[in-house]
């Protein structure tokens, strides 16, 4: 056996290590991250020379997708300590506070649709606390809220080339636009959300019932907690307040001058989004704007001062999440360098061009595969030469395989949760906040089969595309 293949199984199944960690809910994912990348790093050292320089992993990690999440978590905490969430869902609950159903519908769309402008991950962390609050105010399970987000917010980012990170990758590479997404991916995408809402209301939303709600009896997902030390108190780091997440939703009073400039900082954060081809820079840009729009008080010699302070707030960002996927960055690069992707697209290549559904099939189904077991972006990257050269040297139907490269690489989030930054956020709120019935294994289960669903509805799609349309 060849050195190549012993690092491409060991590389692998250390990746495949960490997903049977993720299902044990007790561990701490992160200790076991990066323990399995340590590990992963030295076997691959003693065979690669590249793999003994800091350099090689460094070069791994998406900078970019690290930076903007630093500034998406310092945007939220301020938002949070303003109480904006709470007041957007004191609003919420205040019209639809009889209607279950019809907020189910209203949060589900609203959050999707906002989805197709802001990343994926940024409309979990903005919704997912409404959710929570909005629901334990009028007593209801928050569980198939957070799954309805969390589903249909993977559908978004097939309509807009904004909609992902790994959209803007696409269309920069191959020359899009957006009149192309909504042209080739309208249809798909209003259907596949139609549909998925109706199977989410009849599955998963009528079996939980109003009388069946209790109140947790934990704290940040931790049963009955004892009460901490000063010592832990200064180390025990919670994602959310849990003096803002437990206060009554009648009690919340934002000042409207306040609301109004959060408001107006949000849209200036999504109008970032939308003309910045980077997303790190608008993270970046608006957290500086929400600082500013935000200053700290402080007193000096008994006189009280603001002043903007953007250390004061990532103090109290978690970075949990963030170092989870500097970890996934460097799992992909150890791959890559073993040559287990190249593998993969020497097999994509070598299935012959003859038939171009039976291609963009396969295509479909790689790409959607591979992006439930690890970051989209890696995939992405692979796969825009291969599909450079499909269409180029080979002379393929261009939109047949664009369109099946951009939905295997959307949808194969859901397939299972570490695929999806949205999916591992919403995990991590729900965690916190002690949400009965949402947990890695049930977004498994729940979250796979409607990828498979949207999986099978893209090769329809695809069918649609070929054979009816000339």
């Amino acid at each position: 056996m060849s050195t190549s293949v012993i690092l491409q199984v060991f590389t692998i199944s250390c990746f495949i290590a960490l997903v049977f960690i993720l299902f044990n809910e007790k561990s701490d994912y992160l200790t076991y991250s990066i323990m399995i990348m340590v590990i992963a790093g030295v076997f691959t050292a003693f065979f690669l020379e590249e793999a003994r320089h800091i350099e090689f992993y460094i070069n791994t990690i998406e900078w970019d997708v690290i930076f903007f999440l630093i500034g998406m978590f310092t945007i939220v905490e301020i938002l949070n300590e303003k109480l904006i969430f709470q007041e957007i869902s004191k609003r919420i609950v205040k019209k639809y506070q009889n209607k279950p159903r019809k907020m189910f519908y209203i949060i589900c769309i609203v959050s999707t649709l906002t989805a197709t402008i802001l990343e994926d991950l940024s409309v979990a962390i903005i919704f997912g606390p409404i959710i929570i609050i909005a629901c334990r105010d009028i007593k209801i399970n928050p569980t198939p809220f957070l799954l309805g987000m969390t589903i249909c917010i993977n559908l978004a980012s097939t309509l807009t080339p904004f909609g992902s990170a790994e959209n803007v990758l696409i269309v920069s590479a191959l020359d899009l636009d957006f009149l192309y997404f909504v042209k080739n991916f309208g249809l798909y995408f209003v259907i596949s959300t139609t549909i998925t809402l109706f199977l989410l209301d009849k599955i998963i939303l009528r079996k939980f019932k109003a009388g069946e709600y209790e109140e947790p009896i934990c704290i940040h997902g931790k049963e009955n907690p004892p009460p901490l030390s000063g010592h832990e108190q200064e180390h025990e780091h919670i994602f959310y307040d849990d003096n803002l997440m437990e206060a009554e939703l009648s009690e919340v009073n934002v000042k409207e001058k306040v609301f109004r400039k959060n408001v107006l900082g949000l849209l200036i954060f999504i109008i970032l989004l939308v003309i910045l081809p980077n997303i790190y820079l608008p993270a970046l840009i608006g957290a500086l704007v929400f600082v500013f729009l935000n200053p700290v008080k402080s007193q000096k010699k008994g006189e009280t001062s603001s002043h903007p302070s953007i250390s004061y707030y990532f103090k109290k960002v978690d970075y949990k999440l963030i170092y989870f996927f500097i970890c996934l960055f460097i799992l992909v690069g150890l791959m890559e360098e073993n040559g287990l992707i190249d593998v993969l697209g020497d097999f994509i290549l070598n299935l012959g061009v003859g038939n171009i559904f039976f291609l963009s099939v396969i295509i479909l189904l790689v790409t959607s595969v591979l992006s439930g077991f690890m970051d989209n972006a890696p995939v992405t990257i692979i796969f825009l030469p291969i599909i450079g050269i499909l269409i180029s040297d080979m002379g393929l139907e261009a939109s047949p395989l664009i369109i099946a490269f951009v939905l295997g690489i959307n949808l194969g989030g859901n397939f299972l949760p570490q695929g999806s930054a949205c999916d591992m956020m919403t995990l991590e709120i729900a965690n916190e906040h002690c949400v009965e019935g949402l947990t890695y294994r049930r977004l498994f289960k729940i979250g796979g089969m409607f990828a498979l669903f949207h999986v099978l509805l893209g090769i329809i799609y695809l069918a649609f595309i070929v054979f009816v349309i000339p």
